[in-house]
């Protein structure tokens, strides 16, 4: 089981930012929508590459390679290339700081 791993206090990721932490060699980003924070796999599953290279439109995270499209609330894959959803994980915030874990092994 994967331990929550902190990510930032909270404050320091405004909305429209994003962080990313390495959760036992999973790249997880971390994401503060309107205030609401939603964490998914930094992988298109298309190719196997960082999304985090991409631009944020809205809910939305683009590919910087081929234009697939994710939500970040959920991980669906929105567009293709991409046809199957990146990882989602839990985000929490606790004493003040905002927390993400790794739960697909517990």
């Amino acid at each position: 089981m994967c331990e929550w791993i902190t990510v930032a206090k909270v404050g320091e990721l405004a909305p429209g930012q994003w962080r990313i932490v390495d959760a036992d060699g999973v790249q997880i980003v971390v994401f503060n929508l309107d205030g609401e924070y939603f964490a998914i796999e930094d992988v298109c599953t298309h190719d196997g590459g960082q999304l985090t290279g991409g631009t944020v439109e809205g809910g939305e995270i683009v590919c910087p390679r081929h234009g697939a499209r994710f939500c970040i609330r959920t991980g669906e894959a929105l567009s293709a290339p991409a046809y199957e959803p990146t990882a989602k994980f839990p985000v929490r915030v606790e004493r003040g700081a905002v927390q993400v874990r790794d739960d697909r092994w517990d």
